[in-house]
């Protein structure tokens, strides 16, 4: 007996009454249970739900109350009243937040393109199963077969059974955590009903033949979408943890909840833009960001950083990083630990970096011609005023490494030999084969996505990293919608996670080029992509390559950089990291964490290769310097930022990086 049922003893009768009920069913036999219409299985569904909550039988079977009638005798109603009023006033401003900032004519057209393709795909599988009715109907009663043995452990348990459940617990599926999941036996047969009717759907996808391989891949990621929506861990009613704080706060989580949804989406400008990290607790330049260095040039799209050295001797071959510009380049510089950047000054280069323009609409012009000639080419000018070094050494960092790829393509042609060796962070050239974000490009959203971009003149930056998170919903979209919004709590601070939601905006011209070129038509790996008047191949890329890829990469597969790797026409060293497309990169040696696998070059098929390759623990950077190094071994006094031939125009991290998106 619980404490409260000590001090209310007329509770604990109120507790115990409904006991009576469960104990008649207990000696229903199977035979009968299975003999129950859907419509008695439904009210029997309403009335055990109810007493999950109000009862504690003994033995083996026991359910996990929430709080039984007590609490609810308890209840502060005044406070309840105040707070739902405060919901409702909340609820009324999010709601103004989003008319107020959204286009109803772009979010008409988004939508419209988004349903579309789901009803076009979706449509593709269940045209597979109908096709066939006997095929359909045994995929049915697969799934309501499994369902009724869920209903008939779940009717065993209330009878004091201690029943295995049919779909076990994933200790790994957070969403599930929480003891009553599994000791309450109505929340246990919405999570074992929930996770079986997901499985079975994606089973529905899997075993429909006959489709291409891109419908099978987005009809694999809308049925993933659909069914992380609709979990019952999203839902105050469905999940237990939700309904025991709501209970427990009077409602008031739910107040601060509706009050963060409304600041985010005033932040996205109409559209939800999800924190996942404390912003208050990072200060650029401060906790992140924070490796000393000069702004030492600036254009319409980048500005120019020279880290200050921290060796009597540095290498002479200059380092030049080209990040991506879909988020900010400190990605490498994130703090003292994890900083890329930090950690290369101290091995003795002399580290330049690209802090590209976080655009407005005078930038929409600005396309991939714009960012090489204005950033890449420009930042090899501006490297040799400062230090005297003509060659260089080059790294690019995804769509940077992109960036970076083709510009090398275009300096070979027009016999440009600045560039002496290149390190490529998870960077595709071939797009056949291009991984999750392949999904959201076809004719149709990129037709879409031209109409919303030509009234702004860019990608709004909260679309991109919506889009990122939409490819993995559980983690990045439904956990902190549940912790933000519903429980009312502030995520805490993290410095990646911080990073990842500090997005940026993509002049139009740029991101037209880059997705139908790149990923709609393939251009650069058939040898039809031309930038500025030439065309560009690969094969006359001959100076030495360093490829990383990360084996649980979902951006930039592992594979596709594997057949991207062969190209090049050069010596290519191909290294495979672990983890994904940013902690594989950022894995600095101190941490100690993941492994590596060395290979050698790129050739044959990347599961053969793999076979082969020998795996190291730890971080791939020292492989890295040791590669770098060997390319150049030469040393000189280290150079101050600038050398004393620039105008410094500002500290490290600049001023570009500090315009939100």
């Amino acid at each position: 007996m619980s404490a409260s049922e000590d001090q209310d003893p007329a509770a604990s009768k109120r507790r115990r009454a409904p006991a009576k009920k469960g104990s008649a069913r207990k000696a229903e036999t199977p035979e009968k249970a299975k003999k129950k219409t859907p419509t008695k299985k439904s009210e029997t569904s309403s009335r055990s739900a109810k007493e999950a909550v109000q009862t504690r039988p003994a033995g083996a079977g026991a359910v996990t109350p929430l709080g039984g009638l007590e609490t609810f005798a308890k209840l502060d109603i005044e406070s309840i009243a105040d707070n739902m009023a405060q919901l409702v006033d909340q609820g009324r401003k999010a709601l103004a937040a989003a008319i107020g900032g959204a286009n109803p004519e772009e979010a008409r057209s988004e939508l419209a393109a988004s349903v579309a393709d789901a009803t076009k795909t979706l449509g593709a599988v269940a045209e597979y199963w109908l096709s066939k009715p006997e095929r359909a109907a045994a995929a049915q009663a697969d799934l309501y077969s499994g369902l009724s043995e869920i209903w008939r452990q779940t009717l065993r348990r209330y009878s004091g059974e201690d029943a295995a459940p049919i779909v076990p617990s994933d200790r790994s599926d957070k969403r599930f955590a929480g003891p009553e999941w599994n000791e309450n036996p109505f929340f246990d047969w919405l999570r074992q009903s929930y996770l079986l009717a997901s499985r079975w759907a994606g089973d529905m996808v899997e075993k429909a033949e006959g489709l291409d391989p891109q419908t099978k891949a987005r009809a694999v990621f809308y049925t993933r979408l659909i069914a992380s929506a609709i979990s019952p861990s999203n839902f105050v009613p469905t999940n237990p943890e939700l309904l025991r704080a709501t209970i427990d706060a009077k409602g008031e989580n739910l107040v601060r909840g509706l009050k963060m949804l409304a600041e985010d989406i005033s932040a996205g400008g109409g559209v939800l833009k999800i924190r996942q990290s404390a912003a208050r607790k990072f200060e650029l330049g401060v906790d992140l960001a924070n490796t000393p260095g000069k702004v030492i040039w600036r254009n319409d799209v980048m500005e120019l950083i020279q880290y200050e050295p921290t060796t009597a001797e540095v290498y002479a071959r200059p380092l030049l990083i080209t990040p991506p510009w879909i988020n900010k380049f400190y990605v490498l510089d994130l703090n003292a630990e994890k900083s890329f950047v930090r950690w290369a000054v101290e091995q003795g280069f002399t580290v330049f970096i690209i802090s590209w323009v976080n655009p407005d609409e005078t930038k929409a012009e600005k396309g991939f011609e714009a960012y090489m000639h204005e950033g890449v080419l420009t930042a090899l000018d501006v490297i040799e005023k400062a230090t005297g070094e003509r060659k260089v050494a080059a790294a690019g960092y995804c769509v940077g490494g992109t960036l970076l790829a083709l510009t090398l393509a275009y300096m070979a042609a027009t016999g440009d030999d600045r560039i002496d060796s290149v390190t490529f962070f998870a960077t595709q050239v071939d797009f056949s084969d291009a991984g999750d974000l392949q999904i959201f490009v076809d004719e149709a959203r990129l037709a879409a996505l031209d109409e919303s971009m030509a009234r702004t003149g860019y990608l709004e930056g909260v679309k991109m990293a919506n889009a990122f998170n939409m490819l993995r919903p559980n983690e990045l979209i439904w956990n902190y919608v549940v912790n933000n919004y519903m429980k009312g709590v502030e995520p805490a601070a993290f410095d990646l996670l911080y990073w990842n939601s500090d997005s940026t905006r993509i002049p139009r011209a740029n991101h037209s080029f880059y997705l139908r070129s790149c990923y709609l038509e393939n251009r650069l790996a058939r040898g039809e992509m031309v930038i500025d008047g030439v065309r560009l191949n690969l094969r006359q890329v001959k100076i030495p390559v360093f490829e990383i890829a990360t084996k649980e990469d979902h951006i930039a597969p592992a594979q596709s950089v594997f057949r991207g790797a062969k190209f090049f026409g050069g010596d290519v060293t191909f290294v495979l990291g672990g983890s994904g497309h940013i902690a594989g990169i950022i894995n600095p040696p101190s941490k100690g964490k993941y492994q590596y696998w060395i290979g050698g070059s790129a050739k044959g098929r990347f599961e053969d290769w793999l076979k082969k390759a020998k795996e190291t623990q730890g971080s791939w950077w020292p492989h890295w310097l040791v590669w770098a190094s060997a390319q150049a071994p030469k040393k000189v006094p280290a150079r101050p930022p600038g050398g004393g031939k620039l105008k410094i125009i500002c500290d490290a991290p600049g001023e570009y990086v500090r315009v939100g998106g």
